[in-house]
């Protein structure tokens, strides 16, 4: 169970829209310091987040570096220890989504997966998660009853085309996320992945233009039954729930915070988006 106002939560990709909610909202509650990964690019937001949580009378260290190799991840939990200490960080959330895009055999709006680009997706979207884990782990950084959580998408449920990279990756990180729990479950963490619907970020609209997005969205918000896209706010909210007294059952499974999405709902959206830019 995790209580009280000192400790800390690290959150990989916490400039993304899901990273930078889930990192505020941990700061107001349950009241925990910000250990913030991000590569650099986006140094407003990053210190936008910053503000906020200080706001919060809560302390924020931002850790410029990239966190989806084993040896990143290695140099990230050494800074993380010089921080926090052992035995204090009661969150980690793993929110980085840096992946490619394309066919596996066939072209796909002409890219197909390079081995190169393969391995990044799921060291990015899934291995990371692991190496993470596993340096928190063994350097003792951990507080008792930790929560560690990973972020998913309905994607993994159907096929969308060019995004299968993702949606395989993320296929891993389920099933991470799953062992995990069952290993590290007697000694009283949690391992919990949270599946949630479409959110409006940065992120989704560089891959459509503008007046294109538009029309993605309202498609998407027409077939889901509260009639609209879910929030990053309300993702921060449930991470914020699942690190609390009320999360102490959910581990080694997936929470579904969907809002009703389905993945052949996104798979016939995105792929008539498709046809039409053809």
């Amino acid at each position: 169970m995790i209580e009280g106002e000192s400790g800390w939560a690290v959150v990989l990709g916490v400039t993304g829209g899901t990273g930078g909610a889930v990192a505020r909202a941990l700061a107001r509650d349950p009241g925990l310091n910000i250990f913030g990964v991000h590569r650099g690019h986006w140094k407003d937001e990053a210190t936008a987040i910053e503000r906020d949580v200080v706001g919060n009378d809560r302390r924020c260290h931002m850790f410029v570096h990239d966190a989806q190799s084993a040896d990143h991840a290695a140099e990230g939990a050494a800074g993380l220890l010089d921080v926090a200490g052992r035995g204090n960080v009661k969150v980690l959330v793993h929110a980085i989504a840096n992946a490619s895009y394309g066919g596996f055999a066939r072209d796909w709006q002409g890219r197909r997966f390079e081995p190169h680009k393969l391995e990044s997706t799921f060291e990015c979207m899934a291995h990371s998660f692991v190496y993470w884990v596993r340096q928190l782990y063994d350097r003792r950084i951990l507080a008792p009853g930790a929560r560690l959580i990973a972020l998913t998408n309905p994607m993994v449920d159907s096929v969308v085309h060019g995004w299968g990279g993702v949606a395989a990756a993320k296929a891993a990180l389920e099933m991470y996320v799953r062992h995990l729990g069952h290993e590290l479950g007697p000694e009283g963490y949690r391992v919990i992945l949270v599946k949630f619907g479409m959110v409006e970020t940065r992120a989704i609209k560089i891959a459509f233009p503008d007046e294109e997005w538009s029309r993605v969205k309202g498609e998407i918000a027409g077939g889901t039954p509260a009639g609209r896209l879910s929030t990053v706010d309300e993702v921060g909210a449930l991470v914020s729930y699942l690190a609390g007294p009320g999360g102490d059952w959910f581990t080694a499974s997936t929470v579904d915070f969907s809002g009703g999405q389905t993945g052949a709902l996104l798979d016939g959206i995105f792929n008539r988006s498709q046809e039409v830019r053809k």
